[in-house]
C-alpha cells in the first residue's frame, strides 16, 4: 500500500470510498461540504444541554479501531474491510485519527478522518449513545480551531451535517481552501 500516493489523493482533494460490490476507488464531488472553523459553525440549542451535563468525554485515537468499525456498521457502507486496512495504515503513518466521545468506559460515539496540514478530511462519524457523535462534532470543531486548522471537510452534505452549519461550496472555492490549508503546519494531535 502506498501511503504516500493515498495521502496525495485526499490532498488534492479526492477521497477512497467502496461502491456496492466492495470496489475500492477514488472519488471527487464538485460540489463540496464543510464545516465551518471561522465562527459560523452552530449546533442545535437542546445539545447545550447535554454539553453542559458533562456526559461524555473526548479523546484522540484511544480505539482507532472501534471506531472504524462503528463508522461501517450501517445497512448500506462505503467503508469496506479493504477501506478499513487503508485507514489503519493511515492511521499506523500518523495520518488518520479518531475523534472519540466516551461515556465512562464506553465508546459513545467517534469521528473517523485525515489530517493533512492545516486541512482535516472528515470521512464518518457514528454513535451508541444518543449524542455521542454530535457532541464529538462540536469538541472536534473546538479542537481544530485550538490548533489552527482552516478546513474540515466533510465531502458530502446532509441533513445531519446541515444543523451544524456545514456549508456547500464549488470547486473553485473549495481547492483556494484547500490548497491555504495545505501551506499551513498545524499537529492534529
Amino acid at each position: 500500500m502506498d501511503i504516500d500516493a493515498i495521502v496525495q489523493g485526499y490532498a488534492r482533494g479526492y477521497f477512497l470510498m467502496a461502491d456496492e460490490s466492495d470496489c475500492l476507488g477514488w472519488y471527487y464531488s464538485r460540489q463540496r461540504a464543510i464545516v465551518p472553523l471561522d465562527g459560523r459553525f452552530r449546533y442545535p440549542k437542546s445539545l447545550r444541554r447535554v454539553l453542559n451535563q458533562n456526559r461524555f468525554t473526548t479523546a484522540i485515537n484511544r480505539d482507532f479501531y472501534s471506531v472504524c468499525l462503528g463508522c461501517a456498521d450501517r445497512d448500506t457502507t462505503w467503508i469496506s474491510p479493504q477501506l478499513i486496512d487503508v485507514y489503519i495504515a493511515l492511521y499506523e503513518a500518523g495520518w488518520a485519527y479518531s475523534f472519540e466521545t466516551w461515556s465512562g468506559d464506553r465508546l459513545a460515539g467517534g469521528i473517523l478522518g485525515i489530517a493533512i496540514q492545516g486541512a482535516f478530511i472528515g470521512e464518518s462519524m457514528f454513535y451508541r449513545i444518543p449524542d455521542g457523535s454530535k457532541v464529538a462534532m462540536v469538541k472536534l470543531v473546538q479542537h481544530l480551531q485550538q490548533r489552527g486548522f482552516s478546513v474540515f471537510d466533510a465531502q458530502m452534505q446532509n441533513p445531519h451535517l446541515a444543523r451544524f452549519g456545514a456549508l456547500v461550496i464549488e470547486e473553485n472555492q473549495y481547492q483556494t481552501l484547500l490548497q491555504k490549508a495545505l501551506t499551513q503546519n498545524c499537529i492534529f494531535k
